[in-house]
């Protein structure tokens, strides 16, 4: 290999037919960097690309070496290693063969729904969650009453007028339609962060606070509490991987026992020792033989002890 001058005044790399470079008896050759090079590659940074390959695979070598030798006693054990790695890489991709021309649709709702509705027990909520709204406005607002008995009332009508007070002022509408955090509930409002506020949870009515000239009116109108059961939203993901799994997981059982079945057919399976033709033979274990214990000259003996 070696560096040259183009017409345009950059560095160009011509490869001749000796090695790039050798490492004991390995050689790396010319076509092994060529086919190294990124597409598109040319001038100084193609020099500097092969430099650092060659110099990388001579790192590689030479660690190659050290490992053979500090580790040749334990060559058998690596060699079983690799073919175990090789095989299960093999059965993984035929595995993935099976999965990629047998699943067949996705998951409808009526199967999460169904697995969801038998398996509630298992979805529970590890902190609790809440619906709800907070409004924040300044305290200067002189109609905070009359927006407060809108927050209150349950009227469909009341809850858009007051969407739309809070809209026409700008105050700051945060909406928790959804089932959220509660967590994320209460970082919206001034309260200390030390405390958990659980008493909120058991509340529904509008409450007020008065923090930095600001009025801070929040409803919790729904609540969940840790260790009840999780809303279907929230356990959807985790129950469509759980069924997903199973799919898969029948597609290849489904598949070993087609194979087994054709191989047994053509005689292609032998197990020894494990039908009625030829019985596997346990040894015999030998039984030690316990004589009975004469009661009565275990007494006498006794007796001569005591005296």
């Amino acid at each position: 290999m070696a560096f040259a001058a183009s017409s345009c005044r950059e560095t160009a790399i011509i490869f001749g037919p000796e090695p790039v470079a050798r490492v004991g008896r390995k050689t790396l050759s010319t076509e092994e960097v060529a086919a190294a090079l990124p597409k598109g590659i040319s001038g100084t940074d193609s020099i500097n690309y092969v430099e650092t390959f060659v110099e990388r695979w001579i790192v590689r070598q030479l660690k190659l070496q050290e490992a053979e030798l500090i580790f040749s006693s334990s060559e058998a054990d690596i060699d079983r290693m690799v073919e175990e790695y090789r095989q299960s890489l093999l059965i993984r991709k035929v595995e993935q063969h099976y999965l990629d021309t047998q699943m067949d649709g996705e998951l409808t709702e009526q199967d999460i729904e169904q697995y969801y509705n038998s398996h509630k027990n298992d979805f529970r909520l590890s902190a609790p969650v809440v619906k709800g709204y907070i409004v924040a406005f300044p305290d200067q607002y002189r109609r905070r009453e009359w927006l407060l008995s809108m927050m209150r009332s349950p009227k469909p009508e009341m809850v858009k007028d007051f969407e739309q007070v809070c809209l026409k002022n700008n105050f700051r509408l945060t909406k928790f339609d959804e089932w959220s955090d509660f967590t994320e509930f209460k970082s919206n409002l001034p309260l200390l962060r030390s405390a958990s506020h659980d008493e909120l949870l058991s509340d529904r009515t509008v409450r007020q606070i008065h923090h930095d000239r600001t009025y801070y009116c929040f409803r919790i109108t729904d609540a969940l509490k840790a260790g009840d059961t999780m809303p279907l939203f929230m356990a959807r993901d985790n129950i469509v991987r759980i069924l997903t799994k199973r799919r898969q997981e029948e597609i290849i059982r489904r598949e070993e026992e087609r194979m087994v079945g054709n191989a047994e057919q053509n005689g292609i399976i032998k197990r020894y020792g494990m039908s009625e033709e030829e019985p596997i033979e346990v040894p015999k274990v030998n039984e030690t033989k316990i004589e009975k214990c004469d009661s009565t000259a275990i007494s006498n003996n006794e007796k001569q002890i005591t005296k």
